[in-house]
């Protein structure tokens, strides 16, 4: 399965230890989500769509209400490259 370069970058970043937080409305729907690289800084390219879109692909997932990590099948999409260009 072929996926796009910006989901290639964030697989990249959750597989070098980065997480997925998000950020819920009163009414418990999502509002806003933030990806963040393991030392910390967010990244400036991720949004709401791209996370819902590597939602459904089902390459990331949460548990216990902890941030969202890459999950098995994320792995087996992310191509092994030396950086994310």
């Amino acid at each position: 399965m072929d996926i796009s370069r910006a989901e290639q970058r964030i697989l990249h970043l959750l597989a070098q230890g980065g997480r997925i937080e998000i950020e819920r409305s009163d009414n418990k729907k999502i509002e806003t989500a933030y990806c963040f690289t393991r030392d910390g800084w967010v990244y400036p390219d991720f949004g709401l769509e791209l996370f819902r879109r590597l939602r459904r692909l089902k390459a990331i997932k949460s548990t216990d209400g902890h941030p969202y990590r890459i999950s098995e099948k994320g792995l087996r999409l992310v191509r092994a490259q030396l950086n994310n260009r």
